[in-house]
């Protein structure tokens, strides 16, 4: 791990944390959740997409640590609901690319350009509520948070969601990213994919998602105690 990024004080409002591997449905439930509460949701994922993307336009190599860290530190992003500008461009759509998506998990295995990240996402947290879903929210980012969702589902249900999403993709060419993602995910040095000690594990297998969504806010309604409706 990156000890400037897990070390380095910061204040937060009320965050919800939910962490789990490509295609187990955390941008859908995290969406749907942060709407209910009146919170700010951030795809954080959408951000190491968006800089795999400027990346790509400007022709600088993955593996050039000092010019993504460059990239990642330079770039402005603004975040609405389901939609990402970068630099002022709404690269939306762009960033869901089959190659934008491969690179990322590449973008996101560099240690200064997730710290440059994560410095952005808590800079979000420090002005509101957040709903953040990632890899890495509950471990590295907002390791103080209150509520951590783990949320998973078996390889072929993930397979199956994002052949849903991506219909244009062969199957089998989703199955091996999402295989190829999960090694890299699980297994980088910096910021791990992994389950904190804290985090309600949630299997969304078979379950729909208002089925997870409600699942998420019983967890909400345990661990925040504020005196407020929202979650109801």
């Amino acid at each position: 791990m990156c000890a400037n990024v897990v070390n380095k004080p910061f204040s937060m409002g009320h965050v919800i944390a939910i962490d789990g591997p490509a295609g187990a449905g955390k941008s859908t439930v995290a969406r749907a959740v942060a709407a209910r509460l009146g919170y700010t949701y951030i795809d954080t994922g959408a951000m190491y997409r968006a800089v795999a993307l400027w990346a790509a336009r400007e022709g600088v190599a993955l593996d050039d640590a000092h010019r993504m860290e460059q990239l990642a530190r330079a770039a402005e992003f603004a975040l609405r609901p389901g939609r990402i500008s970068l630099n002022g461009e709404d690269v939306s759509e762009a960033i869901r690319a089959f190659e934008v998506a491969g690179a990322a998990s590449k973008v996101a295995a560099i240690g200064a350009v997730r710290a440059a990240l994560v410095a952005k996402q808590r800079e979000v947290a420090a002005r509101a509520n957040v709903v953040m879903e990632g890899r890495d929210i509950g471990t590295v980012v907002f390791p103080e948070a209150r509520v951590k969702i783990f949320l998973d589902a078996d390889a072929l249900e993930r397979v199956r969601r994002r052949s849903a999403d991506q219909p244009e993709v062969p199957a089998e060419a989703l199955a091996r990213q999402i295989s190829e993602r999960d090694a890299r995910d699980r297994g980088r040095a910096e910021s791990p994919l992994v389950q904190a000690p804290d985090a309600v594990y949630l299997d969304s297998t078979g379950l729909t998602a208002e089925e997870v969504e409600e699942a998420v806010l019983r967890v909400v309604r345990e661990r925040i105690s504020n005196g407020k409706e929202q979650t109801a």
